[in-house]
């Protein structure tokens, strides 16, 4: 194998190592400006938050609070989100109030 090949495959390998979301180029040291996202764990932690049976409707404000007592961090709209999603997928019988983006 030559040098150029080496070159590649290290590359290639750094590259597959990169979070989703991600630039394909780039240089590692930016990875720390990237806003930061809510894990998976920390997701399913939040949603269970609002599995209760007596829970009343949730809207985005109620999930952006518990994901401020999750991370300690200003949640992003992706996050709000994502967690809505995941309470959909598990079959969560509440109500989701989804306001209207922007308000």
């Amino acid at each position: 194998m030559g040098l150029g090949n080496r070159i590649s495959s290290i590359v290639a390998f750094l590259r597959a190592g990169y979070p989703t979301g991600t630039p394909p180029f780039g240089y590692v040291p930016l990875l720390a400006l990237l806003p930061r996202r809510v894990s998976d764990d920390e997701i399913s932690v939040i949603a269970s938050k609002f599995e209760a049976p007596e829970r009343g409707p949730v809207d985005n404000a109620d999930v952006g609070v518990e994901i401020i007592r999750v991370t300690e961090e200003i949640p992003l709209p992706d996050d709000i989100e994502r967690v809505q999603r995941r309470l959909t997928a598990i079959g969560w019988s509440g109500n989701l109030d989804k306001p209207p983006r922007g308000t």
